[in-house]
């Protein structure tokens, strides 16, 4: 899938397979999520946005499930149990 970079909140770079009906994107923390089930229409009004993060999150990450295909998954850990872990 051919990735667009941008820069639009933590959106990096987004994608689309047309026949898959798959969305990629590419967050600032280095993961990436793929949306099944989008529709050519929401693809175009989203990659066409002045707006990209904003359009994101009220029409992808709200509406369709997302998967995690790379990047840092979460370990089930509190990222603060490091900074206060006993002695």
């Amino acid at each position: 899938m051919e990735m667009k970079k941008i820069n639009s909140g933590k959106l990096r770079a987004i994608g689309y397979d047309a026949r898959a009906r798959m969305l990629q994107v590419q967050l600032d923390d280095g993961s990436t999520l793929q949306y099944g089930g989008v529709c050519e229409d929401t693809w175009r009004r989203f990659s066409g946005s002045g707006a990209a993060w904003s359009f994101y999150r009220d029409n992808i990450e709200e509406e369709f499930a997302a998967k995690r295909v790379s990047g840092s998954a979460s370990s089930g850990k509190n990222p603060l149990d490091d900074l206060f872990q006993k002695p």
